[in-house]
């Protein structure tokens, strides 16, 4: 008859082995997810456009941003970061 460290020690590293299992699995599932995010930008009104002396522009405008960011988030995601860009022609 076993004693009871050697059964607490096939119950812990039991345990062990399906934690790292079901750890890896969770971790290779991340794999097949295929985000596909999609946003839209509207722009409403341009307050005031102004040149610097320093030789860039600076703009205060009204904007409107519609964003679908449902596929970028999974169990691993901790933190999405956005932003914009603009460009414009002289």
């Amino acid at each position: 008859m076993h004693s009871f460290g050697y059964r607490l020690n096939g119950l812990l590293t039991f345990a062990v082995t399906v934690l790292a299992l079901m750890c890896a699995i969770t971790s290779l599932s991340d794999n097949f997810n295929t985000p596909s995010p999609s946003a839209e930008i509207k722009i409403m009104n341009i307050n005031w456009f102004q040149k610097q002396p320093q030789g860039h522009d600076e703009v205060s405008l009204t904007m409107n941003v519609s964003a679908d960011l449902q596929s970028l988030f999974t169990w691993n995601t901790k933190q999405v970061f956005i932003f914009v860009a603009a460009e414009y022609e002289t």
